[in-house]
C-alpha cells in the first residue's frame, strides 16, 4: 500500500484526535482496520479517565485483546495519529498486530512539546525481534498543528 492509501485511515486518526483534545484529553486517535474496514476506534482518555496510560494505542489495543478474536487481529493493521510509544508498541507487539501506520513521528512530536522521550517504534519493535511492518509518518504535516495547538 502507498501513503495515498493509507491517507483517510490516517485522517481519521486525525479526526480522533481532535475530539480527544476537544474533551481536554491529549491529541491522539487510533483505528484498527481488518480487510480495508474500520473495527474499532480509540482516543486518548488519560485525563478524563485520569490515568497515564490511557494512550489511544492502549485503549484500542485493550479493547481489541478482549473482543477480537486473535486470527482477526493477526489480519489487523493498528493506524494511529501518533507514532507509538515504547508501552503502546509492546501492547501492539503482545496482542499479535502485525502492522502499524502512523501520522507524525515521535521525534517531530516530540520537538514541538520540547520533550525527549521520542524512541522510534521501528527500535523497540526491532528490540523485541518483532516482524511488525511499520509505515509512517503519513500525512505527517496536517497532525502536528494538533500538537502544536496543544501545546500552547
Amino acid at each position: 500500500m502507498t501513503d495515498t492509501d493509507h491517507a483517510a485511515f490516517i485522517r481519521l486518526t486525525y479526526q480522533l484526535a481532535a475530539e480527544a483534545a476537544g474533551r481536554g484529553d491529549d491529541p491522539f486517535g487510533a483505528l484498527l482496520v481488518v480487510e480495508g474496514r474500520v473495527v474499532l476506534s480509540a482516543a486518548n482518555t488519560i485525563h478524563t479517565e485520569h490515568d497515564l496510560t490511557r494512550h489511544a494505542e492502549m485503549n484500542l489495543v485493550s479493547l481489541a485483546a478482549r473482543t477480537l478474536p486473535a486470527e482477526a487481529l493477526a489480519r489487523s493493521t493498528l493506524y494511529t495519529s501518533t507514532e507509538p510509544c515504547v508501552m503502546c508498541t509492546g501492547a501492539v507487539f503482545w496482542a499479535g498486530i502485525p502492522r502499524v501506520v502512523f501520522g507524525c513521528s515521535a521525534p517531530a512530536v516530540a520537538q514541538v512539546y520540547g520533550a525527549t522521550w521520542a524512541v522510534a517504534c521501528r527500535e523497540t519493535f526491532g528490540r523485541l525481534r518483532s516482524s511488525v511492518e511499520v509505515v509512517g509518518p503519513v500525512l505527517e504535516a496536517e497532525g502536528l498543528p494538533l500538537h502544536r495547538a496543544a501545546g500552547d
